[in-house]
């Protein structure tokens, strides 16, 4: 289930993740960091975001969906 954006976790967020759908296996990989980059910049606009507790804090998951691909003008 995704998690809503929390300012608390983000401030103890100590790594970052990021699961793509399985048709973008084939996208460059700088253009995959320069896409991942963009949504953890703006992660409370991200469709499905997940905060999963590491023993430092937390990590942040973005599951890229559609909503999110459209956004960034892909």
């Amino acid at each position: 289930m995704a998690d809503t954006f929390d300012p608390y976790r983000e401030a103890l967020v100590m790594e970052t993740d990021t699961v793509w759908p399985a048709g973008y296996a084939d996208l460059d990989p700088a253009r995959r960091a320069d896409l991942e980059a963009k949504l953890h910049a703006k992660p409370g606009e991200a469709a499905k975001l997940e905060y999963i507790r590491v023993h430092t804090g937390f990590c942040r998951t973005i599951h890229v969906t559609d909503a999110d691909i459209a956004r960034l003008g892909i």
